[in-house]
């Protein structure tokens, strides 16, 4: 399936040069002179290679067909997580590095789609929110509560982010797992 290029996620599975691509990471850059791009970083799913690739917002690329199954986490063994097919009821072992960064936000029984290509599991896809307490963060300071800005903080998975000024330890929050970045205050 062929799909523009600002519309390339972690996660995603790409065919380039003849090989299959899984995104690990994005950034759209949009500089001051010229057009926006979007820059990728992608591991070849057979090898391992990295590459870095910049995609104009013009460019068109190829989007491999997955198979999406929804999988409950059970436990992390070392370098591996241990996941359950959510209709089969089998168990697989994935290695950690195919979550990425976003594996601090794993939590036992939490669903996550997992991608699979041939019957072979490639990537791993969390909610894209999970609700978080925050354990630490400098205390409100009158006054500051106007201006936009963030002050440093730590959730309950030891996860550090930038909070806006008046959230204080013991407040959940609600953060996006795919930058693990402050969505909002959880209700």
């Amino acid at each position: 399936m062929k799909i523009s290029a600002n519309e390339i996620r972690v996660g995603n599975v790409l065919e380039y040069n003849s090989k299959l691509w899984i995104v690990t990471k994005t950034q759209h850059v949009q500089p001051g002179k010229g057009g926006a791009f979007m820059q990728t970083e992608m591991k070849e799913l057979k090898g391992g290679q990295k590459l870095n690739e910049r995609f104009r917002s013009a460019d068109v690329v190829e989007k491999v067909f997955l198979e999406e199954r929804p999988f409950q986490f059970l436990y992390r063994d070392g370098d591996y997580l241990h996941f359950m097919d959510q209709s089969t009821y089998d168990q697989i072992q994935l290695p950690a590095d195919l979550v990425g960064d976003s594996v601090a936000f794993l939590a036992d029984g939490m669903i996550a789609t997992i991608c699979l290509y041939e019957n072979e599991p490639i990537s791993v896809e969390l909610p894209q929110t999970v609700v978080l307490e925050i354990v630490d963060s400098e205390p409100v300071v009158k006054g500051q509560t106007a201006a936009s800005s963030y002050k440093p903080a730590v959730l309950s998975n030891g996860v550090k982010i930038m909070v806006p000024q008046h959230i204080e330890a013991g407040t959940m929050v609600v953060v996006d797992t795919s930058n693990a970045s402050y969505v909002e205050k959880a209700k």
